[in-house]
């Protein structure tokens, strides 16, 4: 069972890896329009690009603080280390 499951996820990994299709960032109008507006100098460019750099971090933001919570939630606390008060002979 526990192998046609992992045929079964690798059949589905391997049909979106085969269809793939090339696809533009941005529309051919939007495009044209952030050119224009770079070349005049207007402002809005820099408004496009803090909102892209905006939409990148906040995936790694997310991460960060589910590793934070679990972190948190998951530490190991009040562990006893059972140790004894004798020296320890080294030799």
């Amino acid at each position: 069972m526990k192998k046609l499951k992992f045929l079964y996820l690798f059949l589905v990994f391997g049909l979106m890896v085969c269809s793939v299709a090339p696809v533009k960032a941005q529309c051919a109008m939007c495009s044209a329009t952030v050119e224009t507006n770079s070349k005049s100098g207007a402002g809005t460019t820099n408004g496009l690009n803090s909102g892209i750099m905006y939409l990148l971090a906040a995936p790694y933001l997310a991460v960060a603080i589910v590793g934070y919570i679990w972190y948190k939630k998951y530490r190991r606390k009040n562990v006893d280390l059972n140790m004894r008060n004798e020296k320890l002979n080294l030799n």
